[in-house]
């Protein structure tokens, strides 16, 4: 990436502070109703056919299971979501499964129930109930990331100028995700608002500073660091 001083336009930079929530690590849960065993187990996913090939692995892992029913969201705004009965009376399993991941606003994720019959029949209601019970304990053994779409920026100054930014950086609640202290100091940001931020940090240097064109980058925070996705 090469510095540049060239400052593009404003409202070419801004994104439209897009968030979302993707499960980042999965888990599982086991829990019981009336003897019957609901085994969840969550996984990410980016695609459909990756949703599709964790669902066959469960299935071949519980091959003996008489259920495992299955839902996942996927995309930034979850367009593509689905979800399965897999021989459970209708909307009893995969509809109240997709809809526990809809309220906690997850996407990127899938989960499959495996349940293990009891011996005594849980009716619509109580169906209802274990599977969304089951997804839920499951969630809480998983992790989360909030991801945001907005741009790398790297800027390049003397060392005067560096400690005057990085005290700004501090002072604004900017994302830095590197900073390099060598015969000059280079600094990347992570931003949702690449015109404020080049503004700011014109203002401060007077212009001396040299900043890169910005990158699309798709950042997030993770055990207090920001790490970037794309």
């Amino acid at each position: 990436m090469q510095p540049s001083r060239q400052q593009p336009h404003r409202r070419h930079l801004v994104s439209d502070m897009a968030e979302w929530k993707c499960l980042y690590e999965g888990g599982t849960a086991e829990t019981e109703e009336k003897k019957s065993r609901f085994i969840a187990t969550i996984m990410p996913v980016s695609s459909e056919e990756e949703a599709a090939d964790f669902v066959a692995g469960i299935k071949k892992k519980y091959w003996d299971a008489r259920h495992n029913c299955s839902a996942f969201i996927i995309g930034e705004s979850g367009q593509r979501m689905r979800c399965s009965d897999d021989g459970e009376p209708a909307g009893t399993a995969g509809r109240p499964m997709l809809d526990v991941l809809a309220n906690e606003k997850i996407t990127d994720v899938c989960v499959v129930v495996t349940r293990y019959f009891g011996g005594t029949l849980l009716g619509t209601g109580g169906l209802v109930r274990a599977y969304s019970a089951a997804v839920k304990a499951g969630l809480d053994n998983c992790r989360t990331v909030t991801k945001i779409k907005g741009f790398s920026v790297t800027v390049c100054c003397d060392y005067t100028d560096g400690g005057r930014l990085s005290g700004m950086a501090a002072r604004k609640g900017w994302h830095v995700l590197d900073t390099k202290w060598e015969k000059d100091v280079s600094m990347t940001f992570l931003t949702d608002d690449c015109g404020q931020l080049i503004k700011d940090v014109t203002d401060a240097t007077s212009g001396r500073a040299s900043v890169s064109e910005p990158v699309p980058a798709v950042f997030g925070e993770l055990d207090g660091k920001m790490i970037v996705f794309s």
